[in-house]
């Protein structure tokens, strides 16, 4: 075998052996959210939402500032003139030429507005951090909704794990029956039992994986990126909840996202109301201006060139003293909005009440439906261990050993499927609590 040949196959047997690590790639819960945040859209979206609502906030969008504004002009005129001077004479002009030009600065301030503008750009500042508010709430529904499939694919692996250990047990008692058959040991019907419990078993495993690849797809989607290589996730659940329920519920009125955005809804209200009234105030206006103006006038005019230039500055005072009721009603609506937001954070108080107390109940059923499943996994491990050691001597039939199979199959599902529910209950938990953000996953 040629040099050449070897290093192709040396090279072909690094890439599939790289492949076979990539298939392999474990996709851990950090790496999971942190892409999901990075690449989601609906966490784009509202990242994109605070920065605007940030520029909003700055000092240019206050309405502190002044206003500068440039003008310039140019006039040309070509005129037929006849003028008729006191003394009798008569002068025609004919295609007299003229021009004007013009510049100007303006500046325009406004000292003050009945504080309209101050609560103004406190508005700003508020809905800027409600902004940020209304991200957290998207990026905790984001974890939320990854963690889930996340949890989806993981319960399903350890599924795939258990029933490829009962297939592997089933074929071992396959061959164990075939060896007994061909010595006379057994009769045929107890391989043919063997064979169907293989063909079930593999058929479980083939349903299994199929579910497994669209949760995979799933959880691909939640990511927003496209992950063209498999991956495996982690399968360890760990139960962080370290909170008694009375300091657990006490964070939930302080920290529950909603509610911190209805108590910025009730502070945008309150400064609604005090903007209204700035309209009942006068308008005191700083203005000033730079200007100058070239003539260029025909020979009817006196004066042939003139140029002016000057500054001019003023004060204006400007007081709607009625103007129609419009402020009137913008502030009775601003009352009743606010009496509005401050019975849906009422609302909101009792929802979380009922909420938390669904959400502790549900963690606390399925925490102790988890421990129990733990303490059943071993009672069907010992008994299907003490009927397989039976079966292998002859004490127990096919039949038997299945049913105890069968038995501790179904105790490691629902043991894997209550893991898994008391991990996804604890982060409803947390999520009303709003301690979701604040524990590890």
């Amino acid at each position: 075998m040629s040099i050449n040949i070897k290093i192709l196959i040396a090279t072909v047997l690094i890439v599939m052996s790289i492949n076979t690590i990539n298939a392999q790639e474990l996709l851990t819960k950090d790496e999971a959210i942190q892409t999901a945040l990075e690449n989601n859209y609906g966490v784009k979206i509202a990242k994109n939402n605070v920065e605007v609502a940030k520029n909003n906030a700055e000092i240019l969008n206050s309405g502190y500032l002044p206003t500068v504004t440039g003008t310039a002009g140019a006039t040309y005129n070509v005129d037929n003139t006849e003028a008729q001077f006191s003394n009798g004479t008569t002068t025609t002009l004919s295609g007299a030429e003229s021009s004007r030009y013009n510049a100007g600065i303006n500046l325009n301030y406004t000292l003050f507005d009945g504080f309209g503008r101050r609560y103004n750009y406190k508005i700003l500042k508020e809905q800027y951090q409600l902004s940020e508010l209304q991200a957290r709430e998207t990026i905790e529904n984001t974890i939320v909704q990854l963690l889930t499939v996340y949890y989806n694919v993981a319960q399903l692996s350890d599924n795939l794990e258990t029933l490829n250990q009962t297939l592997a047990v089933t074929k071992d008692r396959l061959t164990r029956a075939q060896y007994q058959f061909d010595y006379g040991q057994n009769t045929k019907l107890e391989v043919l039992n063997a064979q169907v419990d293989i063909n079930t078993d593999s058929i479980n495993i083939i349903n299994t994986k199929q579910q497994i690849k669209i949760a995979k797809r799933d959880l691909k989607l939640v990511l927003g990126e496209e992950l063209l290589q498999d991956f495996n996730v982690e399968t360890e659940v760990d139960f962080t909840l370290q909170f008694k329920k009375d300091s657990l519920y006490q964070n939930a009125k302080k920290r529950n996202v909603a509610l911190l955005q209805t108590e910025k809804n009730i502070a945008i209200s309150q400064l609604d109301i005090k903007t209204g009234k700035s309209g009942y105030l006068p308008t005191l206006g700083l203005t000033g201006s730079y200007g100058w103006n070239k003539s260029n006038n025909n020979a009817a005019s006196f004066v042939a060139v003139s140029t002016n230039t000057g500054l001019s500055g003023g004060l204006n005072l400007t007081w709607n003293l009625f103007d129609g009721g419009t402020t009137i009603t913008r502030v009775k609506n601003a009352k009743i909005n606010l009496q509005t937001q401050q019975l849906q954070k009422e609302n909101i108080l009792l929802t979380i009440k009922t909420n938390f107390e669904n959400a502790w109940d549900d963690y606390q059923n399925k925490l102790e439906i988890y421990n129990i499943q733990e303490t059943n996994i071993l009672t069907a491990q010992n008994n299907f261990d003490r009927t397989q050691e039976k079966f292998k001597i002859g004490q127990v039939n096919s039949i038997e050993f299945r049913q105890a199979q069968l038995n501790l199959l179904t105790a490691e599902l629902s043991r894997n499927q209550a893991k898994f529910s008391a991990k996804l209950a604890e982060l409803q938990l947390l999520q009303i609590s709003g301690e979701l953000l604040n524990v590890p996953f």
